[in-house]
């Protein structure tokens, strides 16, 4: 065995030593113990301190260590000698940072808690030198009469000195500036603070509260009264208390009409939690291996991306109006007679019915019968027109029958529609603690219930509708949803508006929600000329983020942010916090006649492709004709919401069944994602309202700059038989040198030097002949070299 050998096992023994478990967990608890006894004096010398003062101070070392010694600190006479030490001459009371120290550090080493050690440990020496000095400087008047130094002879000696050269003031602003400095390095959130204490924020707080305590206060509504109908059996149930009660008066005849009035929101019940029974266990840790991409901030804090907008406020409710409806929602002297006329029509035409019931919503009422058996379903339908006559209605829609259930709907529009406001949805619990990505409130359904939906499931949304039949409305019901939802880094809108006039509001709010393209003026897009560019701008965004997925091995935008957010995600390699992306287009139909096809392939792209990054789409015409939404369209656009349209081969077009044509104008709407369509009366949210929300974001802190999307670059048509010289493929140069230095060139000698096909073989000959590299096609015989020498070769390669 040689020296070399023997000394590399004593090496590797050495090491292996000190790494040893064991070894870790004596010298961490003998940190403890000593950290104790540490503690022990130095407690006890604040109370024992002056009666030991002479025999510390004057006494000599075999009087302290004699066994008839008067010392009275509990820690004998080494802790009277080290409490004295550490509190007197040396750091005064900024010692225990010392005692703080070996406790963190034996915890560490017995792995009860893991830290990161060096950071404790100048996070300790900086505060045990800072607290000294501040100590000393401030209570030196005290020295002379007191036995304790509050901050050592280390703090009074380091007072002085700094008097001496910077005075008084000099020193408070040291220790100040130094304190300040000290705290944002051990902790980050501090800078946050120290801005908001100097930027006097708490003196200038609104009295408008936030959307979470303005939403609290609940729409109540009128009861409604019951009324006795000779011939009929009226059945009225009231919530009340989350029980319904029901009150039913009998009559003459079998036929009975349930009159279902607003279900007002169900009272909060509370959940009453029990503490778990938690029972110690021994503790237990698991090695895993770190994975390449995974990638920690250094103070372990989670990524919050609110925290540049961190004083961000959601709107607020009163920025909305409160509609007033006069008129009792159920008008009972209304409702039978309809239901009289319905009877009535039906037996004209033969038609028995056993039961009848309705439910009354803000602006349309379902009468759900049920008829005799052996009635076809295709003779009610039939009669539509016959009902509308009799009940003299704007139109009615017959659903026969009723999705999950053995009924046959009717349903006919109120005399007097009630407006459903947008206060009255944006309000409710159930969109104040809905957990949607991206909630969007339409509106209140025929049973006066809150209809969502989520955005992010859609994943995008078709709007139609004929011209002043709530379209419009719909949109800024749509944007004020999210608005009302969202923090300004976690959505983005791109607003295409043809026609200037419907999104030119939302601009106030550019460097808070809009993102638009780099150097662009405007943030709304009103030129028709810019739509594509922006489309394409939104597809070369969407392969960007895909790239990120694909890097940090997850499916979708909402696992990669949770990532990024808790850092494991590396940002010096390009990744980021991705914000959701809704793009909206207004009159669709324009778009396509001006700017044809070349429109429909990027929406066509994002519709099939940007769901797991986070980008949506929402588009809306007014001329739901087959040339505008084509069968691309349609087949990407799951949802659809359908306003009223003229004809029934429109609303075929729309919603690919009759329906639409039928409905009464003014916000009334149908959605449809599956089967079977759902109606809605559509939220009111004017233009003012709209105004207020915009002003009172425009009026908060914003970014910069609205969000830029990525620049796109429109690619030259190339001539036929012309090379695409500015991208040159990655073996290029590699064969234009094989080519120099054989002095023959030919495309199946590139096919297996390097194992490539022939197409790519052919491009690069084709690029090499037109840097003159070689000479063109000579029949069947070998290209001519151009170039003799790699010096040629290297000439000409510089000059492309």
């Amino acid at each position: 065995m040689d020296t070399e050998e023997f000394g590399g096992k004593w090496d590797k023994k050495i090491i292996s030593f000190f790494k040893n478990e064991t070894l870790h967990f004596l010298v961490g608890f003998a940190m403890l113990i000593l950290a104790t006894y540490f503690l022990i004096s130095y407690i006890s010398f604040f109370f024992t301190g002056a009666a030991d003062q002479s025999l510390v101070d004057g006494g000599e070392v075999s009087e302290l260590l004699s066994v008839e010694s008067e010392i009275q600190n509990y820690g004998g006479s080494w802790g009277a000698r080290l409490s004295n030490f550490l509190m007197n001459d040396g750091f005064g009371l900024s010692s225990i940072f010392i005692v703080l120290f070996l406790i963190i550090g034996g915890l560490h080493l017995m792995r009860i808690k893991r830290v990161k050690v060096w950071k404790w440990f100048l996070a300790c020496s900086s505060l045990l030198i800072w607290f000294s000095i501040f100590l000393g400087f401030v209570f030196m008047p005290f020295y002379k009469d007191s036995f304790i130094y509050l901050g050592g002879l280390h703090g009074y000696n380091v007072s002085l000195w700094l008097i001496s050269l910077i005075g008084v003031p000099g020193v408070i602003l040291f220790l100040v500036g130094s304190g300040l400095s000290l705290l944002v390095l051990m902790n980050k959130k501090a800078i946050n603070w120290i801005r908001y204490v100097f930027s006097f924020s708490y003196l200038k707080k609104k009295k408008n509260s936030t959307i979470e305590d303005d939403m609290e206060s609940d729409v109540s509504q009128e009861d409604v009264e019951n009324e006795v109908v000779t011939d009929c059996v009226v059945e009225e149930a009231v919530v009340e208390n989350d029980e319904v009660i029901e009150d039913k008066k009998e009559g003459t005849n079998d036929i009975e009409l349930d009159i279902t009035p607003t279900k007002t929101e169900a009272n909060e019940t509370s959940k009453i939690t029990t503490p778990k029974e938690t029972t110690e266990e021994p503790s237990f840790e698991v090695a895993v291996a770190k994975d390449n991409e995974k990638y920690e901030d250094g103070d372990l804090q989670p990524y919050n991306p609110k925290l540049d907008l961190e004083h961000y406020r959601l709107p607020t409710l009163d920025l909305l109006k409160d509609y007033v409806n006069s008129e009792p929602l159920v008008n009972m002297e209304e409702q039978n007679e309809n239901k009289n006329n319905i009877i009535s029509t039906l037996r004209s035409f033969g038609i028995e019915i056993n039961t009848i019931k309705a439910t009354v919503g803000p602006t349309v009422t379902l009468y759900e019968i049920t008829p005799e058996r052996g009635v076809r379903i295709s003779k009610i339908r039939g009669l539509e027109d016959d009902i509308a006559l009799s009940l003299a209605a704007l139109g009615i829609r017959i659903i026969a029958p009723i999705p999950g259930k053995g009924t046959i709907g009717i349903e006919v529009p109120n005399s007097k529609p009630q407006i459903v406001s947008g206060r009255s949805i944006l309000g409710t619990k159930a969109f104040r603690d809905c957990t949607y990505e991206l909630p969007v409130a339409f509106g209140k359904t025929i049973t006066n219930e809150v209809f969502m939906v989520d955005l992010c499931k859609m994943p995008h949304i078709l709007v139609a509708g004929a011209t002043g039949q709530g379209k419009s409305v719909g949109l800024n019901t749509m944007i004020a949803s999210l608005l009302y939802k969202k923090h300004p880094a976690e959505l983005k809108f791109v607003l295409i508006d043809p026609k200037k006039v419907e999104f030119s509001i939302y601009s106030v709010i550019e460097k808070h929600f809009l993102a638009k393209l780099p150097d662009e003026e405007e943030p709304i897009i009103t030129d028709v000329t810019k739509v594509v560019q922006t489309l394409n701008s939104v597809c070369v965004e969407m392969d960007s983020r895909y790239d990120l997925l694909k890097a940090a091995h997850v499916r979708n935008i909402k696992e990669y942010n949770k990532k990024f957010i808790n850092r494991q995600l590396n940002p010096n390699k390009g990744h980021r916090y991705m914000p959701y992306i809704v793009v909206i287009i207004d009159e669709f139909g324009d778009l396509i006649m001006t700017a044809g096809k070349d429109i429909e392939l990027p929406i066509a792209r994002i519709a099939q492709l940007a769901r797991a990054v986070g980008i949506h789409m929402v588009i809306a015409t007014q001329r739901p004709t087959t040339n505008i939404i084509t069968g691309t369209i349609k087949a990407n656009f799951p949802a659809r919401v359908a306003f009223r349209v003229s004809s029934m081969m429109d609303s075929r077009t729309i919603l690919d069944r009759p329906g639409a044509n039928q409905l009464i104008g003014r916000g009334d709407m149908l959605f449809l994602q599956g089967a079977d369509p759902m109606r809605v009366q559509c939220a009111f949210i004017d233009t003012p309202e709209v105004d207020n929300i915009t002003k009172y974001i425009a009026k908060q802190q914003g970014y910069t700059s609205a969000f830029e999307l990525p620049e796109y670059k429109e690619e030259a048509e190339l001539a036929p038989g012309e090379v695409d010289m500015s991208n040159l493929d990655s073996l290029f140069e590699e064969a234009a040198s094989l080519v120099v230095a054989q002095q023959h060139g030919s495309t199946s000698m590139l096919q297996r030097r390097f194992s490539i096909g022939y197409n790519r073989a052919g491009r690069i000959m084709d690029q090499l002949e037109a840097a003159g590299i070689v000479g063109p096609v000579d029949g069947s015989k070998p290209r001519d070299v151009l170039c003799s020498t790699e010096a040629d070769l290297t000439m000409k390669l510089n000059n492309l």
